[in-house]
């Protein structure tokens, strides 16, 4: 009697170790699944810009990555990097990072809106060697509109916060290319 109930005992054991398992290998395949399905929706992309003159020289770094929500509707975000430096004059160290929304009523038209916010810390050297250093937050605020084909963009946006003092940008009109993998 006592080795039947253990028996039986056992059994239950047995079988409510077999339930568990199947169910979290489902559970597991599950979480995998959704983790895919988010992946299979995130583009990268980004920019590299290097300038260069004869006292003059940029580099600019901006990777980004967005969410394609459907065909029409993506979210994304970047960080940016630019160093410049003008000879005799100034260098300067801009960092931040922005926040881009896209919509594509048809497959080939684009239009943006991003906010950006971007940190300047500029250094006067040479002849501008005395003027106290530039350290302040440049905010802009794009919409633009842009020409699409595959990965690929090209358009024009426009800073609705434009400073002809404070900006980064020597216009309020830019030209851009974007391009997602």
């Amino acid at each position: 009697m006592i080795y039947f109930k253990l028996k039986n005992i056992t059994l239950k054991f047995i079988i409510v170790l077999i339930y568990l398992s199947f169910n979290f290998s489902f559970t597991q395949t599950e979480i995998e699944s959704k983790e895919n399905r988010f992946w299979q929706h995130v583009r990268f992309g980004g920019g590299l810009g290097l300038s260069s003159g004869t006292d003059f020289f940029t580099l600019g770094v901006s990777p980004s990555a967005i969410y394609d929500f459907n065909d029409q509707f993506s979210l994304g975000t970047s960080l940016n990097y630019t160093y410049n430096r003008f000879k005799n004059r100034f260098k300067s160290n801009i960092y931040g990072g922005s926040i881009l929304g896209l919509f594509n009523p048809i497959n080939e038209i684009q239009i943006s809106t991003e906010l950006e916010q971007l940190r300047v810390n500029r250094n006067y050297e040479g002849i501008n060697q005395g003027l106290p250093s530039d350290n302040y937050w440049s905010p802009a605020l794009f919409i633009g509109a842009g020409y699409r084909t595959n990965n690929v963009t090209i358009g024009l946006r426009y800073d609705l916060l434009f400073d002809e003092q404070k900006s980064i940008y020597a216009d309020a009109i830019i030209p851009f290319i974007r391009v997602y993998f």
